[in-house]
């Protein structure tokens, strides 16, 4: 909600009167994460840990209102380096031998108080409001509680702002939990009977070690964990709780808009969202960290000591979505606990480079089951003769039971018995109908259910069960069951690519020939001459023709009109690069590749990026083909100019791959790659500028953003400058409550580039 600024003089933190557009989540360091990360070699400090030292925001350490450290790097098996910030005299912002004090906790609270009282009165009047709209409508209001800081507060609110009676707390044990969170759940729980407040520990009834080894380790596509582990056992547990298969809840949640991208996205309250046919609402979305843990000091909450070691977050132990410096501190205090899962990968996972495929983090983009040890597939469908063939293999459960999801086969069909499995044969006609696509579902769901019970709690009526096998009864063909991801959590994760798997042969587009600066040189010296005259051997000039082409900078080996722009604004400049860039972005799957995985202001080794490519079924040669091709790309203007990326080398190998923050000013070229974005995803002419931050958004449209890596305080002025110089284009609103940018839809990115 509000602003923060650094107090030199309490070390703490200090609210401001300003509203806060975007909070960089500080959180309070305690003498063990200085310790991991070698403060001590530096400065003195007692090890305590009532109060903490300092602040951190991401790498960057914040001691009494001075940035004294940062931090570099970090990966499973690797501690972050520090790294000591210097001032304008080249000497330590801090001093070396420099004894360290805590932060001075009572007088930072008495600094804040007032406006605290303020957004703790503002969240309490909201989650009220909420209860007394509902009250008379709703079966259950119940608290999602994690463990974590966020979970933490929200019940201290909820608990505030409604009778004791009125609402349930559900812990949603993953079994992956920080061993400290279960320390935090004793104390809640004790809490919670002490003032009569229900209190439930929702579990799978499949252990971790189970669920990992029957769908493969879940990654940042295949996250079957949250539905098998989180979302279904609430679900069934407050069902057995009320003793009602379709009551109506509230689940009051932790979600802050100030964590991620996405989630700056989410409203107050939705229906369904979070879970099917119940209400969710987020009364702490706007809450910074910085009020979060202002809050926890000053009503002395349970503090979950997981962050006292450097975590940032208190979620699942080992998750694809942490990766880097997260993973690093995580091992540093649970290395027993991850090796548990590190050694599931090592059991699963087929790659012969498997501790490569551990350490860089291969294993969170897996994207099916290819690499799994042998998974032979149980589902096939194929389209032969005018029929649509399914071959099931070893079902796991019987599909006429799942058939009743659909009242019965609504096709001519004839099921042959084969050895450990059956062939199904109905009409092609029916493929690519609704009911062909639940067909397809039934038999998937036969092959692969491992009554992991997600359809059961999906299932309001009650219908379907896995107490004694599979029994399904009184279905009234709701397709609940069905709106899983491809019908079944376990055929969605384990399911093999057609092909083989070389589903990104053609990532290539360069071989070993991308382009040079010489030929590029040449080509704007020459232009259509330069194809007939050129000391480029074959393979070169059609490698670099396809450059050219993907650069719409020819057509049929005549230059284009677009050529005629950026010899225009002179072809070695950076707007010109920039142009080339968005025309590549969308029209080269090698170049989007680059922008899509490699993360501005990262460095990948070398392996890493290999190890990347081949997790595609690219080939090794390839592979190495395609990180060559960087380096030429990064020799190009493409890099010198505009600074879309650089490489190190050892000797004449590469070593590190690096992508930048493009140099780009001139904020045209941003507004032709938002026209373009929006023409791609089938006019999108209205977005928010969180949307465009949020790369993990799958759409034909790529970002400026993820483009030119260029972060919300860059695309805010530049939005802003657009909206001011060419409204005819451009309208970019940024307020408290509204993030919004809207192109005038009779306008295309073609009309842009006269703007040149």
């Amino acid at each position: 909600m509000y602003a923060y600024t650094y107090d030199p003089q309490t070390g703490g933190l200090l609210l401001n009167n300003s509203t806060s557009h975007f909070s960089k989540e500080p959180r309070p360091v305690y003498y063990r994460e200085l310790d991991i990360l070698g403060f001590d070699k530096h400065w003195n400090y007692a090890k305590q840990d009532e109060l903490p030292y300092m602040w951190a925001e991401a790498n960057c350490y914040w001691y009494r209102g001075r940035m004294v450290a940062k931090t570099k790097g970090g990966a499973l098996y690797t501690v972050p380096e520090l790294e000591v910030v210097f001032d304008t005299n080249s000497a330590p912002v801090l001093q070396d031998g420099e004894t360290i004090r805590p932060v001075d906790i009572a007088p930072m609270i008495e600094k804040n108080r007032e406006l605290l009282e303020v957004i703790e009165q503002i969240t309490v009047k909201k989650i009220f409001d909420v209860y007394k709209r509902y009250q008379k409508k709703l079966d259950v209001f119940h608290v999602a509680f994690s463990g974590g800081k966020d979970s933490v507060v929200l019940l201290e609110l909820v608990k505030k702002a409604l009778p004791k009676s009125s609402f349930v707390v559900v812990f949603g044990d993953t079994g992956m939990e920080f061993p400290d969170t279960y320390d935090v759940i004793d104390k809640i729980e004790e809490q919670c009977r002490a003032d009569k407040i229900e209190f439930y520990r929702a579990a799978s009834h499949l252990k971790p070690e189970e669920s990992w080894r029957l769908f493969g380790p879940p990654s940042r596509v295949l996250r079957w964990c949250c539905s098998v582990h989180k979302s279904a056992p609430q679900t069934l547990k407050l069902r057995e709780a009320l003793g009602k298969n379709d009551y109506i809840g509230m689940d009051f949640v932790g979600i802050r808009a100030h964590e991620s991208a996405t989630r700056a996205d989410y409203d107050y309250e939705n229906y369904g969202k979070k879970q099917k046919g119940q209400y969710s609402h987020n009364p702490i979305l706007e809450w910074t960290s910085a009020e979060l843990w202002l809050y926890i000091y000053m009503h002395s909450l349970v503090i979950n000591e997981t962050y006292k070691k450097g975590n940032s977050r208190a979620g699942c132990l080992f998750c694809p979505m942490g990766g880097g410096k997260a993973d690093s501190f995580r091992n540093l205090c649970y290395s027993t606990e991850i090796q548990k899962y590190t050694d599931i990968i090592r059991e699963t996972i087929d790659d012969k480079n498997i501790e490569t495929y551990i350490t860089n983090g291969g294993w969170v983009g897996r994207k099916n089951g290819r690499d799994v040890k042998n998974n032979l597939s149980r589902y096939q469908e194929e389209l032969v003769d005018g029929f649509l063939i399914i071959t099931v293999s070893r079902p796991t459960t019987d599909w006429r039971e799942w058939i009743k999801t659909l009242g019965g086969l609504p096709f001519e069909n004839t099921i042959e018995k084969i050895k450990d499995g059956y062939i199904v044969k109905i009409p092609a006609s029916a493929d690519k109908t609704p009911q062909g696509k639940l067909i397809k579902q039934v038999f998937r769901k036969a092959s692969y259910c491992a009554a992991c019970r997600v359809c059961e709690a999906n299932c309001r009526n009650g219908c379907i069960t896995f107490e004694k096998g599979l029994h399904i009864e009184n279905c009234v063909q709701c397709g609940q069951c069905h709106n899983i991801d491809s019908g079944c959590l376990v055929y969605h994760s384990m399911q093999l690519p057609k092909n083989g798997g070389r589903i990104m042969k053609s990532l290539n587009t360069f071989a070993d020939h991308a382009p040079k600066p010489d030929w590029v040189r040449l080509f704007f010296l020459q232009q259509n001459t330069f194809f007939a005259d050129n000391t480029l051997g074959p393979m070169q000039i059609s490698m670099f023709k396809r450059f050219l082409s993907d650069a719409s900078l020819i057509s049929k080996n005549n230059v284009t009109e677009f050529f005629s722009l950026i010899t225009h604004l002179g072809w070695e400049t950076e707007p010109a690069w920039g142009l080339i860039l968005v025309q590549l972005a969308y029209n080269n799957p090698q170049i989007r590749w680059y922008i899509n995985e490699l993360s501005i202001g990262s460095k990948y080794p070398h392996k890493n990026v290999e190890d990347m490519l081949t997790a595609l079924s690219i080939s090794e040669k390839d592979a190495k083909s395609i990180i060559k091709a960087f380096k030429r790309l990064c020799d190009l203007p493409l890099g010198t100019k505009l600074n879309f990326g650089t490489v190190t080398e050892k000797g004449k190998q590469i070593d590190t791959l690096f992508r930048g923050k493009s140099s780009l000013t001139d904020n045209r070229v941003v507004l032709y790659a938002l026209y373009k974005f929006a023409e791609a995803c089938e006019g999108y002419y209205q977005f928010t500028l969180t949307r465009l931050l949020d790369h993990t958004i799958e759409s034909a449209g790529i970002s400026p953003t993820q483009i030119f890596g260029f972060d919300r305080d860059d695309m805010e002025k530049i939005l802003l400058g657009l909206t001011a110089k060419y409204p005819d284009f451009i309208n970019a609103t940024f307020t408290h409550d509204l993030d919004k940018i809207t192109l005038r839809e009779d306008k295309t990115s073609s009309d842009v580039l006269t703007l040149f």
